[in-house]
């Protein structure tokens, strides 16, 4: 299934039906009166939060939604009845923004959330509303209410745990099809991931968690160069990013920074997140070299770089462990918790794990 994570759609309710005007009219009985009913209410736009999709492609081959109209009333004091709702079903994480892309409307971050984006037109009341000692065959009944109409954006921000950043080919595809079951498209050439791919890290029976693996940035992203910095969105709800610098190439202090400047001007509050640096791809190197690499690293990162390897699976349970302390962290923050740093209360799978 292709991935689309913004479209732009247009969304109508339904009109009210139109009050009728209508006189009682039976054989034997002398005295008719009004008896039109009331029309009944347009149909709303209601959006709604589902598990399942990862993906707007149906907001693709479908841009107008519109709810029914209400119908109209008729004699006997029948009402008529409502219009149909319109209800448009996304996937968890997505925003819902104004045409002018900026105006946040809601934002559908838990399953089961609904709102209603427009309300129906009410429907028009029939003469019998109108009756009374001076007016007693009033020969009027009310139009229904317009509905309401917009163009809104659709925006999806996967609900990811933690985030994986780096340059292109930094070797994140490879970490997460070997911390998780996840199998992304891996090849020697930059750009190889072109959508965010998900994958879930099952640990232990107490350590699970949600891993994003978004396109690679370049310098000048945030001015569209490459990709651009439009993938950046899913990694803005994770509690930590982990930044992957590839320990073969010769710059790695210039590719650290690359990505840090790029994450800074995007903005977002996505710099101000816990990072855990790790230096990729070690099993290419030589213990000399890598100690060397990551001196260097730590002296302008200000942080001792983890040692790891997709391939070899060296360091990473370590890595995932690490952010997966984030994750607890935060978890506990939303829920009020205190966590006690002194006291382990993870169960880890006996014998330990491996990718």
């Amino acid at each position: 299934m292709k991935f689309l994570d913004q479209a732009k759609i247009y969304i109508r309710s339904g009109n009210g039906g139109a009050g009728a005007v209508s006189f009682r009219r039976e054989k034997y009985i002398e005295y008719g009166g009004p008896d039109g009913g009331d029309g009944g209410k347009g149909g709303d736009v209601w959006i709604e939060a589902v598990d399942g999709l990862n993906t707007l492609i149906d907001y693709r081959y479908q841009q107008h939604f519109k709810a029914g109209t209400g119908e109209h009333g008729m004699g006997r004091n029948r009402h008529g009845a409502g219009g149909a709702d319109v209800v448009l079903r996304v996937p968890v994480g997505t925003q819902v923004l104004s045409e002018d892309k900026e105006t946040l409307l809601a934002d559908m971050d838990e399953a089961g959330k609904r709102l209603r984006l427009l309300k129906g037109g009410n429907g028009g009341f029939g003469n019998t509303h109108f009756k009374g000692p001076v007016n007693q065959a009033p020969r009027f009944a009310l139009p229904g209410q317009e509905g309401e109409e917009q163009w809104i954006w659709l925006r999806l921000k996967l609900i990811a745990d933690v985030g994986l950043v780096g340059l292109p080919n930094a070797g994140k595809s490879t970490f997460l099809a070997a911390a998780s079951a996840a199998k992304p498209k891996i090849a020697d050439y930059p750009f190889t991931t072109l959508a965010p791919n998900l994958g879930v890290v099952d640990l232990s029976s107490g350590e699970r968690f949600v891993l994003a693996d978004i396109p690679g940035l370049i310098e000048g992203a945030s001015e569209g160069a490459g990709l651009g910095t439009r993938f950046l969105g899913h990694v803005e709800r994770t509690a930590v990013l982990i930044h992957l610098v590839d320990a073969t190439q010769d710059d790695v202090v210039g590719a650290y920074k690359t990505v840090r400047q790029e994450l800074a001007a995007y903005g977002e509050g996505i710099t101000d997140k816990p990072e855990l640096l790790a230096l990729n791809k070690i099993d290419a190197l030589d213990p000399a070299t890598r100690k060397e690499k990551a001196k260097a690293l730590k002296k302008v990162a200000k942080t001792e770089p983890r040692l790891v390897s997709g391939v070899s699976g060296e360091g990473v349970t370590e890595l995932l462990r690490a952010a997966f302390a984030e994750v607890r962290r935060r978890r506990a923050a939303e829920a009020g918790e205190v966590i006690d740093e002194d006291e382990d209360e993870i169960q880890t799978t006996p014998g330990g794990w491996t990718p």
